[in-house]
């Protein structure tokens, strides 16, 4: 009876040790798999499905180093991602996010500092020139126009390569002028925008250009 009262508390001691181990055995397996998910994800340049998967893994030990690189490195990417689309305060909270795990990150310091300018710089333009992404737009517009263009004139130069038709050529050397003085229209338009995102809207209508303060429409 005694050896049966003493044996049921080792056996006790026993499973809670299994216990234990495997549940360590588990939580590595999560790390493990999560991290092996992140490195995936960023070789593919999922970055945010990257950074998901690290963050997983720091969720059960906020200590790796794997899972710490890699979210950190994720994060850089992600950021600098949403920065290039104009999602300055999104870009901000992801390098914030990495700098909390770690603050001492060199890349990511630099990267929001060069965010803040940007967003500063911004801030600049739209009390200068409120309407700048829409003349912005327009001119990008207007600059994809001219490869339609471009492309009817090579469209030109390669019928003359088998017909041999001098109208061929006749049409090239159009589509090379209208080319030409397009170029010229938008070059003014991306001068006027400059100087409108720099220094402000013109306030005395006199000092206004041909094509109004707010829009910057083709030059005749």
């Amino acid at each position: 009876m005694r050896v049966r009262f003493i044996f049921k508390p080792v056996a006790a001691l026993c499973a809670a040790f299994v216990l234990s181990g495997c549940a360590g055995s588990i939580e590595r397996w999560i790390v493990n798999t999560r991290v092996h998910q992140g490195d995936a994800a960023l070789a593919q340049g999922s970055v945010r499905d990257a950074s998901t998967s690290y963050r997983l893994a720091l969720r059960v030990d906020p200590n790796d180093p794997r899972a710490q690189a890699g979210f950190v490195k994720a994060a850089a990417e992600l950021a600098r991602l949403e920065f290039s689309r104009g999602s300055f305060d999104d870009a901000l909270a992801t390098v914030d996010g990495g700098l909390a795990v770690d603050p001492q990150s060199a890349p990511l310091a630099a990267l929001k500092a060069t965010i803040d300018q940007a967003k500063l710089k911004r801030e600049i333009v739209v009390s200068n020139y409120p309407t700048f992404r829409a003349a912005g737009l327009e001119i990008a517009r207007a600059y994809q126009q001219l490869d339609a263009t471009n492309a009817l004139l090579r469209r030109d130069l390669r019928r003359f390569g088998y017909t041999f038709d001098t109208d061929e050529l006749t049409a090239a050397i159009k589509r090379s002028y209208e080319l030409e003085l397009e170029v010229a229209k938008d070059t003014n338009r991306l001068i006027v925008y400059r100087q409108l995102v720099s220094s402000g809207v013109p306030e005395v209508p006199s000092q206004s250009t041909s094509f109004g303060a707010a829009s910057l429409l083709p030059l005749p």
